[in-house]
């Protein structure tokens, strides 16, 4: 589990053998699963200055939640 200082994004997990990504937002609280996510798509979300931002350009509408 990896914990975000982001407004949108609280935590995220990353099944390396699955690609299965879950990540909880600050807003409900809720986690998502979002199957089939590439490991670099996770190592960007990791390095990335915005955590929303990196999300809503290469996650959200890209994987099915």
């Amino acid at each position: 589990m990896h914990y975000f200082n982001s407004t949108a994004i609280n935590a995220a997990r990353y099944e390396m053998a699955t690609g299965n990504l879950t990540i909880w937002f600050t807003s409900s609280g809720q986690g998502y699963d979002y199957p089939g996510v590439p490991s670099y798509i996770w190592n960007g979300l990791l390095s990335a200055a915005s955590a929303g931002t990196y999300f809503n350009l290469h996650i959200r509408d890209q994987y099915a939640a």
